[in-house]
């Protein structure tokens, strides 16, 4: 079914890890495929109960993060938040595109959580699950609101995404960024427009997205590329040409995460390198299962965001050499918190000095 998934990552629809019975759907030679409407974006809003997450994974430097939307319209094959759409009961496959989740009360929770006398500032992740600017923020503005009570409260954040629509949101970023309160990341996985357009099929083309790094810094705002995920066999070889274009563009700083396949997704990975690059499977995989101890995957901290062996070795020191070749080896200053302070509200009394 190949023009009802059209501009869609995944192949199938596949059923999620906690269902007891599989629905795989069969042409009985009966209906004409054709006819079949392509699978359309369907929203649906959550009235959520709380908007920070928080963790305490030791391989994550943040303990917070929000996440506006659930699913992605982008529909990267190789994101790793996939798994998390089956505890909604949809699948990790095409429903992660296309049936999507938005909080449309995250900048009231936000607002109230912050203004609590036991609140202590930290920099919250943005960006780390889902995208906060894919194309349905365009009209629902949820992480706009969001990053308006961020502003007023004076609070750090950290973004990260691949969505033009952060450049709408430049007049609030550009002066938190010289402030020190703000910084984004762009990733460019590839600046291969047509592997691009089919790993990330609705995701702007990476010249765009190296546009979207003049833009931010030109306000002000500290930019990182993240090359991730670096897939050998073939992204690899783009390593140093990423991170010379990005340093080219503006970029200040630069990381890398090998591709990460946590369960859903290594099926629907293996299933689209299938149809899309059956000649480079073998090698890919191959490469893979090195960097994770004979398996698809190693989810063990420490571990799975760098992999382990030879190729993994290789590829730090490769990523390691072009960031001090292009200057951008240095650690960013982390995000200030000292700024810090819950606005007054309508009939507070205010201070005398």
């Amino acid at each position: 079914m190949p023009d009802r998934r059209k501009g869609r990552g995944a192949a199938t629809n596949r059923t999620n890890r906690f269902e007891r019975l599989e629905k795989v759907a069969i042409h009985d030679g009966w209906d004409h495929v054709d006819d079949l409407p392509p699978f359309r974006t369907e929203i649906r809003d959550e009235q959520a109960k709380s908007i920070i997450a928080r963790n305490a994974s030791p391989d994550i430097p943040f303990d917070r993060s929000i996440n506006p939307y659930r699913g992605c319209e982008h529909g990267c094959i190789y994101c790793f938040a996939r798994p998390s759409h089956a505890y909604l009961g949809l699948s990790p496959g095409l429903d992660f595109e296309a049936q999507l989740v938005a909080k449309p009360n995250a900048a009231a929770l936000l607002r109230t959580a912050l203004s609590r006398r036991r609140y202590s500032p930290a920099p919250i992740a943005i960006g780390t699950n889902t995208d906060a600017y894919q194309p349905i923020e365009r009209d629902r503005r949820i992480m706009r609101a969001v990053l308006e009570v961020l502003h007023d409260f004076n609070h750090p954040v950290g973004i990260v995404t691949k969505g033009t629509l952060v450049e709408r949101d430049v007049d609030i970023l550009g002066p938190m960024g010289q402030a020190g309160l703000a910084r984004v990341g762009i990733s460019i996985t590839t600046l291969d427009r047509d592997l691009a357009r089919r790993m990330e099929p609705r995701v702007p083309p990476p010249a765009r997205r190296l546009r979207m790094i003049e833009v931010l810094a030109r306000v002000g705002v500290p930019v990182r590329v993240m090359v991730s995920p670096i897939i050998p066999g073939l992204t690899d070889h783009e390593i140093e040409a990423i991170v010379a274009a990005a340093r080219d563009a503006g970029a200040v700083a630069a990381s890398m995460i090998p591709l990460r396949l946590p369960r859903e997704v290594a099926d629907l990975w293996r299933d689209w390198l299938a149809e899309h690059y059956p000649d480079r499977m073998t090698r890919v995989m191959s490469k893979l299962r090195d960097m994770h101890g004979g398996r698809d995957y190693d989810p063990d901290w420490g571990l799975r965001m760098t992999g382990q062996g030879v190729w993994a070795e290789l590829l730090q020191n490769r990523f390691a050499r072009a960031t001090r070749s292009a200057g951008l080896a240095a650690k960013l200053p982390p995000l200030r918190t000292d700024l810090f302070a819950v606005p007054p509200k309508a009939g507070d009394q205010l201070a005398l000095f």
